[in-house]
């Protein structure tokens, strides 16, 4: 089936055969969806935590921080920002001139209040001779996008969302990858004051964020008092996945090579597993905020990474406890009511002697740990926090995406869009065990949520796999618990036009 063009290419990538039939399994079988049994909601697996609650759970994260424990900020930095674009190149190809939709409208009327403005002006004078202020009188509005998204250009169209000026200071503007540097300060500096930061990046674009940090790291460090540690990783070739045709079979190219796909965020589960750190925090690339609105940010990291250590630390507690021999009844049940009223993990299986209660203690406590913040619903696209059952018959908090869900099912749909709160990405990760050995992060996916998507190239119709995304299957088998976090925390970037929003101005 393979030729030996084919051969080497898996061998390049570091994907094995069977990889590659396991796959074409998925595109014939497609994916089962998840059954849920509920949303998730303040005491059905989300937590409220009272404000006079607050302060203990943030002193336990700062106490943590004074300790010899590593703590890392991962930052997913590949995508492409072409999207955040996606009206203006629409109004660019379109056969009128000037600005007709609302979108279009905004854009120009305000384009003096984006932080890119000055870097914008100056193209156009460089490159046009003009100014973008001349530009818009003449009704030239064209040649400002030109000068924009060009590759020739700002190319903005191109670039990574972490290397686009986002926000307006004094002292010059700054990238999401400035922004994410500075936050860290506030939640993730060390004793020693150390930040350590990790972005992972596309490899075209690798150079372009080592630059941009080496120019503005010294100043940041002076500025901020702090040292960072800033490293990067690239998507692994040996997670890309295999397109297919209509029929389910391998996608060629006209050379007649096989054509592989980047398999999605998923894939990164390899990044962050090949991480040396206790803690993680994860957040998306482009919800940062300016300055004056950090303090509100960090606030709530470090709430979420106080509810993390302390609920681990219990954790620890119990399974040095169920290693030893002389566990007691009380204990166990002190134990059992845990999982269940702390860690929202139900299960009817009845324990006929107290070593099968120990395993499956032992086995539901000793895993990875997530706490991930969640906003009210406002109506954002994306997945959300439910409870769901898992392979083994119990039930745990989960991460969702609509994709995950049987839309023929009533009741599913229904919890799916009802559900009370939304995932933005806020999380904080325990990464090594009680024994103080890293977790292989590889082993708690569950590979039966992943996803297959319509796709085309060169004009023909093709279907791409999508490994279980980061925080929903790739953690599937992860301890989870849900906070509550005000909105003010989920400041997103999606259209350009977003950042004339006030948080970003």
């Amino acid at each position: 089936m393979y030729t030996k063009q084919d051969l080497d290419l898996l061998n390049k990538k570091g994907i094995s055969e069977s990889q590659i039939e396991t796959q074409l399994d998925y595109f014939r079988s497609g994916f089962p969806f998840l059954q849920i049994e509920s949303a998730a909601s303040i005491g059905k697996g989300i937590l409220k935590i009272e404000e006079e609650d607050e302060p203990k759970y943030i002193e336990a994260w700062n106490r943590y921080l004074n300790s010899n424990k590593k703590v890392t900020k991962f930052v997913p930095a590949s995508g492409a920002a072409s999207r955040m674009f996606k009206d203006l190149y629409a109004f660019y190809n379109s056969d009128y001139d000037e600005p007709v939709t609302d979108f279009e409208k905004t854009f120009f009327e305000n384009i003096q209040n984006f932080a890119f403005y000055t870097s914008l002006d100056e193209t156009c004078k460089s490159l046009i001779g003009k100014s973008a202020s001349k530009l818009l009188e003449e009704g030239s509005y064209k040649d400002i996008i030109a000068a924009l998204l060009s590759a020739d250009d700002l190319d903005y169209g191109n670039l990574p969302k972490g290397l686009l000026l986002f926000h307006k200071y004094p002292e010059g503007n700054r990238t999401p990858v400035g922004e994410h540097l500075t936050e860290g300060v506030l939640y993730a500096k060390n004793a020693d004051g150390l930040v350590n930061v990790h972005f992972t990046v596309s490899e075209e674009h690798l150079q372009l964020f080592e630059l941009l940090v080496a120019a503005r790291k010294i100043n940041y460090e002076q500025k901020l008092n702090a040292k960072f540690s800033v490293t990067y990783s690239i998507q692994k070739p040996s997670t890309d996945t295999i397109a297919v045709d209509i029929n389910n079979e391998p996608f060629r190219d006209e050379d007649g090579s096989l054509l592989f796909r980047p398999g999605g965020h998923g894939a990164l589960i390899e990044n962050l597993n090949d991480i040396e750190t206790d803690i993680i925090f994860i957040k998306n690339v482009d919800n940062v905020v300016p300055d004056r609105l950090k303090e509100n940010e960090a606030h709530y990291k470090k709430l979420l990474a106080g509810v993390l250590i302390t609920v681990q630390q219990r954790a620890f507690n119990y399974l040095n406890r169920l290693v030893s021999d002389d566990v007691s009844d009380e204990e166990l049940s002190e134990m059992l009511s845990f999982t269940r009223n702390e860690l929202f993990i139900t299960t009817k299986e009845e324990f006929e002697t107290k070593d099968d209660l120990k395993k499956y203690l032992r086995k539901k406590l000793d895993r990875p740990y997530r706490v991930c913040g969640m906003v009210k619903n406002v109506g954002e696209p994306g997945g959300g926090p439910f409870i769901a059952v898992n392979p083994d018959g119990t039930t745990s908090p989960q991460i969702l995406e609509s994709s995950q869900i049987d839309k023929n099912n009533p009741e599913a749909m229904d919890a799916f869009k009802n559900g009370s709160h939304f995932n933005p990405v806020d999380l904080v990760c325990g990464v090594k065990c009680f024994q103080n050995n890293k977790f292989n992060l590889t082993k708690y996916v569950d590979k039966n949520t992943g996803f297959i998507s319509q796709k085309s190239k060169d004009g023909r119709d093709l279907k791409a796999l999508e490994l279980p995304g980061l925080w929903n299957g790739a953690m599937s088998d992860w301890n989870t618990i849900f906070v509550e976090v005000p909105i003010s925390t989920f400041n997103p970037v999606k259209t350009v036009n977003d950042l004339l929003r006030p948080e970003h101005q």
